[in-house]
């Protein structure tokens, strides 16, 4: 074996069972992105989930990029899956397939829809009364199909616990990442995060897109203010600040955080700050007007306020939860 490639990675125990189900003309940038998060990422990160595929005819699948994938399970891979993965924009509501999916549900599973996946839990009556994040190409077919759904073609992901939804393929790493902060805390979720290089989390409220301008130019990327943010966590910035280092006026930084994040600034870095205060709290012993000081919130006393009203907990809770 070369020195560079690495050796079979071990089998994790009793890990949370991920199953991806694949169609022909299968998209792959939601597979993908699925496995780059539930795979293995070596051995200094936990391994707390297994990753397979499975099809309802296996064998050699045709894909979107013109290359075949191999896949060996067929349904029956389901019927042990925690979590379904259903990612694409072209899959046939056979009976063999909603039936399989039907039953992995009644039995615990989460289905994860993503893209045109979104119809096999649409068609199942999951998603009856409930929102759902549709692609906006979708919304009006998915509206007409499924009255009974109620589509938001807005944001990038909805997560009703036994069913999430992501109506873009980007969007896949973004609800997967979610799942995992569900499931194992913000640490384990970040660590994840930063394996992968990827940007900021995005919330499920966020935008799926910005709307196009009717004049002018489209919005400069939002990327450098949001990455000075986050290197400067401990500071007290305020929305003139955001505003004097992205070179706009107020009014226009705050439209801007509208139109592509779909929040105000100051709750964007409010959320960032209790992100970064769950880390430290299920990564550290320290003092909570430690982490306050740290993480921008002044004082323990703000730091437990804002904790509290966000997550419906106290800090020692969360810390005897998490830690």
């Amino acid at each position: 074996m070369p020195l560079d490639c690495p050796e079979t990675p071990p089998a994790p125990l009793n890990p949370h069972r991920v199953v991806a189900l694949v169609a022909p003309n299968q998209e792959l940038h939601p597979v993908t992105s699925a496995s780059a998060v539930f795979g293995y990422h070596g051995p200094d990160i936990p391994q707390r989930y297994g990753f397979s595929l499975c099809a309802e005819h296996p064998g050699s699948l045709p894909t979107t990029l013109g290359v075949p994938i191999q896949v060996d399970s067929g349904l029956e891979a389901l019927d042990n899956a925690d979590t379904v993965v259903i990612a694409g924009w072209t899959f046939t509501l056979s009976p063999a397939v909603l039936h399989a999916v039907a039953r992995a549900h009644a039995r615990g599973a989460r289905i994860v829809a993503v893209c045109g996946g979104i119809f096999i839990p649409a068609a199942l009556g999951l998603l009856d009364g409930r929102r759902a994040s549709v692609h906006w190409e979708l919304s009006a077919e998915l509206a007409a199909r499924h009255p009974r759904v109620i589509p938001d073609d807005t944001v990038i992901y909805v997560d009703h616990g036994d069913v999430a939804t992501a109506g873009a393929s980007a969007a896949t790493l973004d609800l997967c990442l979610h799942q995992v902060f569900q499931e194992y805390g913000a640490a384990h979720a970040m660590r994840i995060g930063r394996q992968l290089a990827a940007g900021p989390h995005r919330e499920g409220c966020q935008r799926q897109y910005p709307p196009l301008p009717t004049t002018g130019p489209m919005p400069d990327s939002l990327a450098p203010l949001l990455e000075w943010l986050l290197s400067r966590l401990p500071d007290q910035i305020t929305v003139e600040d955001m505003a004097a280092y992205s070179g706009v006026s107020p009014r226009t930084l705050t439209r801007q955080f509208a139109d592509q994040l779909g929040v105000p600034p100051g709750r964007w870095l409010l959320e960032r700050r209790l992100a970064a205060t769950r880390a430290l709290l299920e990564e550290t012993d320290l003092p909570v007007e430690t982490i306050a000081t740290r993480v921008g919130l002044s004082s323990a006393v703000n730091l437990r306020r804002r904790f509290h009203t966000a997550l419906r907990t106290t800090p020692a809770a969360y810390r005897r939860s998490f830690r």
